[in-house]
């Protein structure tokens, strides 16, 4: 028998969980509960937000409702928890209770654009914040960047030393205003403030405030470079359609000729310079505000970028202004004319982490800038820039997971162990997790000096501080001369805990790519690995693995065929060498006409023969990236490469040109090894290897045939789009023996080489033509920023604490 509906009033305490705090949401509850004139109060806890409302009980049942299907716009619920309580007979006013500060969890969001309202006012000369640099709201502004600990309250952010005037307190204090409870409140009256300093010589006064911002503007005008403040570091920033000051800013950096990021003034602009589809706009106006790559336009009227932004590439990476220093330093109407885009790249020198602090932007930025426009908020949390590229299918595809991405958690298939994982020392990102959840940590970059070790240390620290996560194990990539290993192993000893469980670096790929798709690892997958390096179950370098893997183990399905890498990593800056030595694997002659050869010195040859014929220190390597560097420079674009994936970017690049007309597509051949490549990997631990035999997967017939072409004079882009089609109909053909012999049925993509838009494109659709149900990488980056989450997948949830 039902019972009849409550007719007084009833109390209900509610628990949320989720993305919860510092986006508006007490303020959001105490307008709905005053709304429904219910009484009690709403606070934050270290788990989350609770609630107690009394009232009638249909008026409880509506604010429930409402509470659940409509949150804020910056938060996401994951959890209600709803208990009956006795009523109380309260009647006075719902309120908001000060932070109950007790041991629990909750998930701070990351930082967000400025809002429409903001920017309004922003502009409004009427408004007590017209030209405010750091205006910001409930609904936009720094969170992650500024937080210092949890529960997310003033005093735990880095806006704790800027005490409020009374216009912003009274805001802060009123349930119906924007501001009610926004930490981060502020006025030109109460801070923070920003200040100019010139480089000794420029010929330019210090500044502050409103002047800064002038002064920063001209400078930006004249062809000079500016590091600006952000909220997750300094930028080094210039013209981006002056040539003097772009190829200035190239060479203080030593940056080669790697591409820089352009912020344009608003999205019109954007689309002057490149192509963009409905999807990638919506990227580049989410508040996320990640750098996209677009491709450029090509029409003459397109407003011209200097040549040195992106030499070679039919590709852009666009962002637009997030924070209102951003949008001052374009100007507001009845500023002189400025640039209307800025080169915008990480304020740090090539190889070193991104500068936060404004005492060590003077020094490290010392020599690359001609002046600093800073601010006196501090930066609790470095976090670079994110950047995504938007597939045909309107799909994202993230590769530098940053910035408005980070601490947002992963959900976990499977819940792990309090686990902290290292990543590798290439584009490193660190990951916690426990139970269902995992957190990366911002972008970090390549381990190879004191300054990045101390960057991951204090990522480290912040995001198990604001996480909550004790790790109770580590994990780290298997290679013995890694960094980011030898810090794991370090830390361990440090803290009493287990020695790392050391996990292979493309099964740990494959891994990242499963737990992102929600996959419980029941069934195996067949996972296509292809990168640059990882270490190998040999000692040998790998890089061009299909695997047969779930979280407790992998078999080696099949591989590229491995050829010498003369130099070991030394080597890779030579594609030329590559070049030789894939030449001198497959059997095929140094024709002194070819580009690698016309590249080499007459000793340097010598030399590589020797080595060759020796085989003195030439390390055998599968890897896949290491065989784009080689046709790369076979075909005659990139003989010597001055940053990471150059090579393989030129040859994508040239691909993209080619005529859609040529279908063509160069053979691969494919060799059984012994043993049987049937069978399942089932639940092992991480570190046992079966050695069972599978396919190579052999170039050269792929090599020959873009010798003939190129002795045909077939075009270059031709060589290149055919050599893609190739890889990825190998990739199509080996998944489906992988079929016959398995009976699996999914291929995850996955590697830094699948960030490549036209392999993956091709190979997904061949995959998909074949029934194959097919993994991509969306939010968790295909390269090795996102390798940290298969560590964690594979050590948390390991049945044992075997390790290696």
């Amino acid at each position: 028998m039902t019972a009849p509906p409550a007719t007084g009033p009833v109390r209900r305490r509610i628990t949320v969980r989720g993305t919860v705090q510092g986006v508006g949401f007490r303020p959001y509850v105490h307008r709905l509960a005053a709304g429904h004139a219910l009484a009690g109060f709403v606070g934050n806890t270290a788990d989350g937000v609770l609630i107690e409302v009394e009232g009638p009980a249909d008026e409880v049942d509506r604010f429930i409702g409402r509470l659940t299907e409509q949150p804020p716009p910056l938060a996401t619920v994951t959890g209600v928890g709803c208990e009956d309580l006795p009523a109380t007979g309260a009647a006075g006013p719902f309120v908001i209770r000060p932070t109950e500060r007790s041991p629990g969890r909750t998930q701070l969001p990351p930082d967000t654009a400025t809002c429409a309202d903001c920017l309004r006012e922003l502009a409004d000369p009427g408004d007590r914040r017209h030209r405010h640099p750091f205006v910001t709201c409930t609904h936009c502004g720094p969170r992650f960047t500024i937080a210092t600990g949890m529960p997310y309250d003033r005093p735990a952010t880095t806006m704790a030393g800027f005490p409020m005037c009374p216009a912003c307190a009274r805001e802060y204090g009123d349930p119906a205003d924007r501001r009610f409870h926004a930490q981060p409140v502020a006025c030109p009256d109460c801070g923070p403030h920003l200040t100019l300093t010139p480089a000794a010589g420029l010929g330019v006064r210090p500044a502050r405030d409103a002047e800064a911002l002038a002064t920063a503007r001209a400078l930006l005008a004249a062809g000079r470079i500016v590091a600006v403040k952000g909220v997750g570091g300094y930028h080094l920033a210039c013209d981006a359609t002056d040539d003097r000051a772009v190829a200035t800013l190239r060479g203080r950096k030593e940056r080669g000729g790697k591409a820089f990021a352009v912020m344009c003034a608003d999205l019109a602009t954007a689309e002057r310079i490149a192509l963009l589809s409905a999807a990638e706009r919506d990227a580049l106006t989410s508040a996320r505000r990640p750098i996209v790559l677009l491709r450029r336009r090509e029409r003459t009227d397109a407003p011209r970028l200097a040549r040195q932004v992106c030499p070679g590439s039919p590709h852009v990476g666009v962002l637009l202004p997030y924070t209102p220093v951003h949008t001052l330093l374009f100007g507001l109407p009845g500023d002189p004319p400025g640039p209307r885009t800025l080169v915008m790249t990480s304020g740090n020198r090539s190889g070193e982490p991104i500068v936060t602090d404004d005492t060590e932007a003077l020094t490290r930025l010392a020599g690359l800038a001609d002046a600093w426009l800073a601010h006196d908020r501090p930066i609790a949390c470095p976090c670079d820039d994110s950047l995504l590229r938007v597939r045909p299918d309107g799909t994202e595809q993230v590769l530098r997971r940053s910035r408005g991405y980070v601490p947002r958690p992963v959900r976990l298939p499977l819940p792990v162990r309090p686990t902290l994982a290292t990543g590798g020392d290439l584009k490193n990102t660190l990951c916690v997790g426990d139970a269902e959840q995992a957190w990366f940590g911002p972008h970090i970059g390549d381990m190879g000096d004191l300054a990045t070790l101390a960057a991951a240390d204090r990522a480290e620290r912040q995001l198990t501080r604001l996480t909550g996560v004790t790790p109770r194990l580590l994990a780290a990539d298997r290679h013995p001369g890694y960094h980011s290993a030898r810090r794991a192993h370090d830390r361990a000893a440090r803290l009493g805990l287990p020695a790392p469980v050391l996990v292979q670096h493309h099964h740990a790929h494959i891994a990242a790519a499963m737990a992102e798709h929600g996959l419980d690892g029941g069934t195996p997958v067949i996972g296509v690995a292809f990168d640059g390096t990882g270490y190998g179950d040999d000692g040998t370098v790998w890089g061009g693995e299909i695997l047969v893997a779930d979280y407790g183990g992998y078999r080696r399905l099949a591989r590229l065929s491995p050829a010498p890498l003369p130099g070991g990593d030394a080597g890779v800056a030579n594609p030329c060498r590559l070049a030789l030595a894939r030449l001198w694997a497959a059997g095929l002659p140094w024709a002194p006409e070819l580009p690698s050869v016309r590249a080499c010195t007459e000793t340097e040859l010598a030399v590589l023969r020797q080595q060759l014929t020796r085989q003195l220190a030439c390390v055998p390597t599968s890897s896949m990236g290491r065989l784009f560097d080689a046709v790369s420079s076979l075909v005659g674009l990139c003989q010597r490469a001055g940053y990471e994936a150059q090579a393989a970017m030129e040859l994508e690049a040239a691909a993209t040109r080619s005529s859609d007309a040529d279908a063509g597509a160069y053979p691969f051949g494919l060799t059984a090894l012994p043993g049987n490549p049937g069978g399942s990997p089932g639940r092992r631990p991480p570190g046992r290897r079966d050695r069972a035999g599978g396919w190579d997967i052999d170039p050269a017939p792929a090599l020959r045939a873009l010798l003939d072409d190129r002795a045909r004079h077939t075009p270059v882009p031709v060589l290149a789009a055919r050599f893609h089609r190739g890889v990825a109909r190998a990739v199509a053909d080996v998944c489906r023996r992988a079929r016959a012999a398995t009976g699996l049925t999914t291929v995850a993509l996955t590697g830094g080489v699948f960030a490549n838009a036209l392999l993956e494109e091709e190979a997904a659709a061949l995959l998909a033509t074949d029934g194959f149900t097919v993994l991509r990488h969306g939010e968790v980056p295909p390269n090795d920023g996102g390798l940290a989450l298969g560590q964690l997948m594979v050590a948390g949830t390991a049945l044992n604490d075997e390790t290696e």
